[in-house]
């Protein structure tokens, strides 16, 4: 409560801007790109029960997240949960995963905008050459990840596009959600444009049989259906952001669970009716492609349709680095408070009241990031770091009730617990780490068997990442950490 209290963050954000952060962080490149992917190569039309299961770990996850918002309304989400909670060293774990979650998702995203955008202008006799619409580094097609290659080119319209987002987060919180709520509404009606058109141009027989027959690995039947999850659960990266707003929240005891929850059940309503539409109108067969949402629109011979849903992910995508960036940015402003990460990070702006210098050093090293790297390779990876975040957030839960039982809890988890030998278990939270488990499985089968068939490429990303966190830690900020020399109000 003494870091809320002077935390010098501007309390600004009602529970419906809460809710509109949560859905702009959320509908995006899941929805608009992977969506088609993981029917095409692995569940086909059964991809619809594949979000309901990347749903339920998530909604499980959401009402951890609630009861931890209402109790500790805190910037740095998961972070400072678990560093209440469990201490510094878990805390630092979380942190470095929501690092992978966020900031990795923001190079992603930023470049799947890229493609869009550029299409986009295409459409209006604007043709950006191809040296400034790619990434520096890029997979070579058909190796499987295992090859790259490199040219003299950078994908420009990235870099700009973070550059407008960074401007709008150093502008404010309140400000930012003003015009992100702009956005949602504008990408949310292009999509149901989208699904309202589509139902006239349905072909029934194409979600027949709606669970393909198996084809040995992951390709379709019920392992493929669960592969799907794993893949299309990165399209709910982004609705916990709205618990890094708690500081900036006017009454986060009640409005943070709300734009939690209510933000993940819109999103998940938002992407069963747009997936229903897709596969019904398309094949799933012909799905694998960047931009799928496009193929069902040439299907339907509507031009005019084709130009709206073009102009709804362009702008679409910029919501979802708007709230992925903005989430990173509050909880690298908690983290150096915290001593963990350079105090730069948690400098504010004398006007706008917003860590400005670490929001633009962020968004630089972001734009950087995609406009150099081939992000393709990394998306598995996003997928693991935020179900074991996720799965943290869970597991404080059921740390926090049998450590601070007392603890005032304005949002209370669903389905009670049991007492295991004087050990509280709560049901959700409990099912909410079995089903992140269940996300992360076929992820981690499929890097060892890559790692079997020579391509040793996403193994090697992983180990990377993990040390570089370990030495970040113990070189840094094990040494500069507050907790060794707490302040009067700590």
């Amino acid at each position: 409560m003494a870091e809320y209290n002077n935390s010098g963050l501007k309390r600004s954000l009602t529970a419906t801007q809460l809710i509109m952060l949560g859905v702009g962080s959320t509908i995006g490149a899941g929805i608009y790109v992977m969506t088609g992917t993981a029917a095409a190569e692995y569940a086909g039309p059964s991809i619809l029960i594949s979000f309901v299961i990347a749903a339920l770990a998530c909604l499980f996850t959401a009402f951890s997240y609630g009861e931890l918002a209402s109790s500790l309304p805190v910037s740095g989400s998961a972070y400072s949960y678990a560093y209440v909670s469990m201490g510094e060293g878990a805390a630092w774990t979380v942190g470095w995963l929501l690092l992978l979650e966020y900031g990795i998702s923001c190079a992603a995203v930023a470049s799947g905008l890229s493609g869009y955008a550029t299409s986009l202008l295409a459409q209006f006799g604007v043709h950006i050459p191809n040296a400034l619409t790619q990434a520096t580094l890029q997979t070579v097609p058909g190796s499987g990840g295992t090859a790259i290659s490199g040219a003299w080119r950078l994908d420009l319209m990235a870099i700009i596009a973070i550059a407008i987002v960074t401007l709008c987060l150093v502008r404010g919180a309140q400000e930012s959600a003003r015009i992100n709520t702009i956005i949602v509404f504008i990408k949310v009606g292009v999509l149901f444009i989208f699904v309202g058109c589509g139902l006239f141009a349905l072909h029934p027989t194409y979600w027949h049989p709606f669970i393909p027959t198996y084809e040995g690995g992951f390709r379709f039947g019920v392992p493929g259906m669960f592969r799907a999850a794993s893949i299309i659960f990165f399209a709910y990266v982004g609705f916990e952001a709205v618990s890094t707003a708690s500081s900036e929240a006017k009454n986060p005891k009640r409005d943070v669970p709300i734009g939690i929850i209510g933000s993940l059940v819109i999103c998940t309503l938002v992407y069963i009716c747009v997936a229903s539409v897709l596969i019904g109108v398309v094949p799933y067969q012909q799905l694998n492609v960047a931009d799928p949402l496009a193929v069902a629109v040439r299907a339907m011979h509507q031009p005019w349709l084709a130009l709206l849903v073009n102009v709804g992910a362009t702008i679409g995508l910029c919501s979802v680095l708007l709230g992925l960036l903005y989430g990173q940015t509050r909880i690298f402003f908690t983290m150096s408070r915290d001593g963990l990460i350079p105090p730069i990070f948690s400098t504010l702006h004398p006007h706008f009241k917003t860590p400005w210098v670490g929001t633009v050093l962020l968004g630089a090293l972001v734009a950087l990031a995609t406009a150099t790297l081939p992000i393709d390779i990394i998306s598995d990876l996003v997928s693991i770091g935020t179900a074991t975040a996720f799965a943290m957030v869970c597991f404080t839960v059921i740390w926090q009730r049998n450590t601070c039982p007392d603890l005032p809890r304005p949002f209370s988890v669903p389905l009670g617990g049991i007492n295991v030998r004087g050990v509280w278990i709560g049901v959700t939270p409990a099912l909410g780490i079995l089903f992140c488990l269940v996300m992360m499985a076929p992820l981690f089968v499929d890097m060892f068997r890559a790692l079997g068939n020579g391509n040793p490429v996403s193994a090697i990303l992983l180990l990377v990442y993990a040390a570089i966190g370990v030495f970040a830690y113990y070189g840094y900020g094990r040494h500069h950490s507050k907790m060794t020399s707490p302040t009067p109000d700590a």
